[in-house]
């Protein structure tokens, strides 16, 4: 990492001078806590009596056989309390928040996990919260809505824009602005102005350090690859820092949509619609056009379709130490229904990007080897979407009769 928070020429902290005092503030208090050898045990000891860590890593035999390669192994972040990795991150920037005296938080939102811990984290310390969501991932995330509100926290409904995860993240920022004094932003993921993509790493690195121990106690052996899907990045930074430096292939894998010809995609690391650009505070890939204007994204996983990426994800794509590989929706509903019937497990639609890249590499490896799939999150978030993609006559039933119940 270069000065002030570069990754070679991606990163950085472009901000409005009103936020630059706020900004330092942040920074020297992770540094602060970084530098403090109690810091990282309470953290481990607090994710360990609240969020059911470590995590196991799970064997998956039957899919194992299925597919007749190498083992295939799940990190299970899905046993999080709250259902994803993003309890991680939250839980270690609510004992940032506490160190800096503040009393409210704020975040954004897109498929509703990270809003989710982040209102579970402010009821744990009793902050106040506040929950930025686009309009459209309202719509399709609903339950973890209804949680919020139950967890105390306002959600704003995002009207502006495309109504999805970068207009939310704009109308946060514009929140922390008017209320620096006595507010955090608790960004979500590893992208955004410095400090927030290291310290959102740093946080989620845990995953990575157990799989490391894990893999090495169950296999005596690194496995030979590791599979994340990417949204901003945080999941993959997690558990891919854990092996940045041994010999172990990382394969990041991106929201393909509808396909990366048809225009209707969130891949900005692995198709030809991204270009470099400052956003949102800071530089990356982006999905824009020519003019700079950010272009509509999509993908069937809402967490997934982000228009920027992780700078720290983008500087090891153009070093070459992670792989991309992008997976369509259409395969993404195959491996969720492969993953559920052979294994019992029910990956998140966003965790399932990665299975559907473990699963086309897994046959050519060979049985010695073994391969990890972070699964970043639980599918039960995902009911009404699954049922779509599934046409579940019953469910479409079920949802009939719940209308008329309520306009009868």
């Amino acid at each position: 990492m270069h000065n002030r928070g570069y990754y070679h020429q991606f990163g950085g902290a472009f901000l409005p001078e009103i936020l630059v005092a706020t900004f330092d503030q942040l920074e020297q208090t992770f540094r602060e806590a970084k530098n403090d050898p109690a810091f990282w045990p309470a953290y481990a000891s607090l994710m360990a009596s609240y969020s059911c860590r470590p995590t196991p890593l799970t064997y998956c035999e039957n899919l194992t056989r299925h597919f007749g390669g190498a083992k295939i192994y799940i990190k299970r972040e899905d046993l999080n309390h709250t259902g994803a990795h993003k309890a991680n991150n939250v839980m270690g920037q609510g004992l940032l928040v506490r160190r800096m005296g503040k009393r409210r938080v704020i975040a954004e939102t897109g498929a509703g996990q990270h809003g989710v811990a982040t209102a579970t984290m402010a009821a744990r310390f009793g902050f106040a919260c506040t929950i930025y969501m686009g309009e459209v991932d309202v719509a399709r995330q609903r339950p973890n809505v209804f949680w919020m509100e139950r967890l105390g926290a306002t959600v704003h409904a995002v009207t502006d824009g495309t109504r999805i995860l970068k207009d939310a993240i704009n109308e946060a920022f514009r929140d922390w602005v008017s209320n620096m004094d006595t507010t955090h932003y608790v960004l979500g993921t590893a992208c955004g102005p410095h400090p927030f993509p290291e310290m959102v790493t740093y946080f989620q690195s845990i995953i990575g350090k157990e799989a490391r121990r894990q893999i090495l106690d169950v296999e005596g052996r690194l496995p030979s690859r590791i599979y994340a899907c990417v949204g901003g990045g945080s999941n993959a930074m997690g558990i891919f820092t854990g092996f940045m430096d041994d010999p172990v292939e990382l394969v990041g894998v991106e929201a393909g949509g509808l396909g990366l010809d048809s225009g209707r995609h969130a891949s900005r690391l692995c198709s030809r619609d991204a270009s470099i650009g400052v956003a949102q505070g800071y530089r990356t890939y982006f999905l824009q056009n020519a003019d700079g204007q950010m272009q509509e994204t999509h993908s069937i996983a809402a967490g997934l379709d982000y228009v920027g990426v992780s700078p720290i994800l983008a500087d090891l794509k153009e070093t070459g130490r992670v792989r991309f590989a992008a997976a369509t929706d259409r395969e993404v509903v195959e491996a969720l229904s492969l993953a559920i019937r052979k294994e019992g497990v029910i990956p998140a639609l966003e965790s399932a990007h990665a299975f559907v890249q473990a699963f086309k590499e897994a046959p050519e490896l060979s049985p010695e080897e073994s391969i990890i799939i972070n699964q970043s999150g639980r599918g039960d978030k995902d009911i009404f979407t699954v049922a779509d993609a599934f046409d579940d006559p019953g469910w479409k039933a079920f949802i009939i009769r719940k209308a008329e119940q309520y306009h009868a």
